[in-house]
């Protein structure tokens, strides 16, 4: 009670008025200049004079009068002049004449229920704003969760914003593994922000022993004050080991089972210790019993409508994996396809997958030069993986003898000329014995029998030296390299059939094989193996990539273009092809330059290799920029360092 200023006929009026009155109090102690506090629960009514003091009347109430926590009744007659100094919005009352209890009466009971309207009302305007706010967390929430794919980070996230809205000091996150009476509760990760721990992946069967594999079980929330008082005919239990090994207090805990959008359980958000203040931490034994305190039913719904959400963005990531596991394994497959058909370039798909990605990504990160505004995402990166593994899957359409076509000739070719030559020098010994036996029958002189006899050592020379030379320029070369010309002498050298019919040592077909001056393919067996580019966009086109990757059958159809146009299928220049198909053409030149031995070439040292992409550079054919920066970058150790050949 506040003292102030009524005058004494005024006191003794207003006793009268108010003598049955239940709810003032020291109205007995009323003296000249007193003012009154009525209250109702948490309600507050001030009485008070008009032509009382504003110090001794409002200046002691105005934040509660300010608030709509406080009422002012003023008494008298005259116009009160406290009025001109009440805070705007004051719920205000007045009698005139204090005699009147039943005016007194009403008036009071008003000025009290319009202080309780207005506390109702700033409840409800606080619980819509809290509403309103938890309502837009969620569905930042929401979204956050959809657009999370990789399964550990939206298992941390889900943890994070779980424990976010509800206050919680600590939690845990369990995924559901297996089918049936298989099934265990992998615990996949933790966060707690009053200690610091390590902690390990395990599993547990699902049995209503454990808290969390009640929740399964139940299918429903299960929230708990105290973990340590937990009744003993309860059909689960707590383990106080962490407790006791990492010096933590566990007392109130909620855990809510995450279902899939097919019902299922596929998971539990367990969260440890809902706080008062969730920024403080929990560094003693009194602050977990001062601030920690049970969730509550505005925490269970909030964490349960996000559960649900949580369980959907799980399922689909899940789902997600599986069909990712399942393509990339369908890719693996394919390239494995590809490589069995031709084992000798067995790692050739990966290992310039390795460069490409490598490439791609210093790019990006270049600060200047012509690429310095190219960006590659982790998606972009990811179609440029797909594409690199997929590049040669065409040349499943491309003839197995071509695409392992290890010389000039084919092996049962050059067996067919070994043959020829042999027949050859099989009929030059039968043509000199001949000739000798013909010289003896007419007593021909030494000399003609040593004509004979050179001119037999000269064709059987001339031969096994047409074959030697045949055998070398079998042999496949990277580079243009041989004396070409005398390949055709030698075709044309005149050889006897066993029909009797004269012929040229070498067919048209040999003598242009031969005559190949880089590696083992004549014009049509390259067009051949070319049209493996042509197979590979076909076949990849046929494939329902969607929009992320809709770009691999174009990356990957045109890694053998040049930037001259000289390339393949198409002949596309420059500003044509694609950065990420610039980017492969070199790591699959380099690869093929570098690759361990094959039955048609050497392997090539790191530095020659380098030498012939810059060759290739200087030729108009690959981009120099991106050349640079491979050879800068040292983007070529990638795949010695990760992949063994």
């Amino acid at each position: 009670m506040t003292e102030g200023r009524l005058s004494e006929p005024s006191v003794s009026g207003f006793l009268a008025a108010v003598d049955a009155c239940d709810n003032l109090c020291g109205l007995e102690s009323l003296v000249a200049g007193s003012a009154v506090e009525v209250r109702r629960q948490n309600a507050l009514v001030i009485i008070a004079a008009g032509d009382a003091s504003p110090d001794d009347v409002i200046t002691p109430y105005a934040d509660s009068l300010a608030r709509g926590d406080a009422a002012l009744l003023l008494l008298g007659h005259e116009e009160p002049k406290l009025l001109r100094h009440l805070p705007p919005g004051v719920i205000l009352g007045r009698v005139p004449e204090l005699s009147e209890k039943d005016v007194f009466d009403c008036t009071l009971e008003g000025l009290f229920e319009r202080v309780e309207l207005r506390r109702s009302d700033e409840r409800m305007s606080t619980s819509l704003d809290r509403f309103r706010y938890e309502f837009q967390e969620v569905l930042e929430i929401s979204k956050a969760l959809t657009q999370e794919r990789d399964i550990d980070r939206l298992l941390d996230l889900i943890l994070e914003k779980s424990r976010y809205v509800t206050g919680a000091d600590a939690g845990s996150i369990y995924v559901i593994e297996g089918e049936g009476d298989t099934r265990c509760l992998r615990f996949k990760l933790s966060q707690n922000d009053s200690c610091d721990f390590e902690s390990s992946e395990f599993t547990m069967p699902v049995s209503t022993g454990s808290i969390a594999g009640y929740a399964v079980v139940a299918r429903r929330p299960i929230s708990i004050a105290d973990v340590y008082a937990i009744p003993e005919d309860a059909p689960y239990g707590f383990d106080a080991s962490f407790d006791r090994r990492v010096g933590y207090r566990t007392r109130s805990m909620i855990a809510v089972p995450m279902i899939s959008a097919e019902g299922e359980v596929i998971g539990v958000i367990q969260l440890i210790n809902k706080k008062k203040a969730p920024e403080r931490k929990l560094s003693s034994a009194e602050a977990f019993d001062r601030l920690v305190v049970a969730f509550d039913e505005r925490s269970a719904d909030l964490l349960q409508s996000l559960a649900s959400q949580a369980g959907i963005a799980l399922e689909n990531a899940l789902l997600y994996d599986e069909i990712r596991a399942i393509f990339e394994g369908f890719v693996r497959a394919s390239v494995q396809a590809i490589e069995q058909r031709d084992p000798t370039t067995s790692g050739h798909s990966l290992r310039v997958s390795v460069l490409s990605c490598g490439l791609a990504e210093v790019t990006d990160g270049a600060g200047d030069g012509d690429y310095r505004e190219v960006r590659f995402s982790r998606r972009d990166v990811k179609e440029l993986e797909y594409a690199s593994l997929l590049h040669d899957f065409g040349k499943i359409g491309v003839r197995e003898q071509v695409l392992v076509k290890a010389k000039k000739l084919y092996p049962e070719d050059l067996e067919a000329i070994r043959w020829r030559v042999h027949y050859a020098l099989a009929r030059v010994e039968v043509d000199a014995l001949q000739g000798r036996m013909q010289l003896m029958e007419r007593g021909a002189s030494v000399a003609e029998f040593d004509a004979v006899e050179q001119s037999a050592m000269a064709r059987r020379s001339e031969l096994e030296r047409a074959l030697e030379v045949i055998l070398d320029a079998n042999e496949p070369t990277v580079l243009s390299e041989g004396d070409f010309s005398r390949i055709e002498q030698i075709g044309a050298l005149p050889f006897v059939g066993r029909d009797g019919v004269e012929r040229a040592l070498l067919t048209s077909e040999e003598v242009h094989s031969l005559q190949v001056r880089r590696g083992s393919l004549n014009a049509a067996e390259m067009s051949e193996i070319r049209s493996h580019v042509v197979h590979t966009k076909d076949f990849l086109s046929r494939i329902p990539w969607g929009k992320s990757f809709a770009r691999i059958p174009e990356i990957a159809g045109a890694h053998h273009e040049k930037l001259d146009g000289s390339g393949y299928p198409l002949g596309r220049k420059a500003d044509e092809i694609p950065v990420a198909s610039k980017i492969m053409t070199i790591a699959d030149i380099y690869d093929a330059l570098t690759a361990r031995d094959r039955p048609y070439k050497r392997a090539m040292p790191r530095d020659r290799a380098l030498d012939i992409l810059g060759y290739e550079v200087k030729d108009g054919h690959v981009d120099a920029e991106l050349f640079r920066i491979f050879v800068d970058s040292k983007i070529y150790l990638r795949s010695e360092e990760k992949l063994s050949y």
